[in-house]
C-alpha cells in the first residue's frame, strides 16, 4: 500500500509522540474511573488502562499492581510521576 508523504509524516509524528498521547489518554481514563457508577463500567475502563500502560512499556508487575488496587488515585499519582 502506497502512502503519500503527508500520511507518512502523520504516522511518524504519532509514533514520535506516542508516550505523550498515551499519558493523556490515561489521564482521561482516570477521570472516567472516578466517575464510573458501576462495576462493569470500571472493569471495562481498567482493561483500557491496562492496554494504554502496555503501549508505553510499563512493566507487567506495575500494571497488575495498579489494576488490582482498583484505586484511580494510585493511577493518577503514577501518571503524574511519568509526566514530570
Amino acid at each position: 500500500m502506497d502512502r503519500t508523504p503527508y500520511q507518512d509524516n502523520i504516522i511518524k509524528h504519532y509514533y514520535k509522540n506516542k508516550d505523550s498521547i498515551m499519558l493523556q489518554k490515561l489521564g482521561e481514563l482516570t477521570t472516567e474511573l472516578y466517575l464510573a457508577e458501576n462495576r462493569r463500567k470500571r472493569d471495562q475502563l481498567w482493561k483500557r488502562v491496562e492496554q494504554a500502560l502496555k503501549n508505553i512499556g510499563v512493566p507487567e508487575s506495575k500494571i497488575q499492581s495498579l489494576i488490582a488496587g482498583d484505586r484511580p488515585a494510585d493511577l493518577a499519582k503514577f501518571i503524574e510521576g511519568k509526566m514530570f
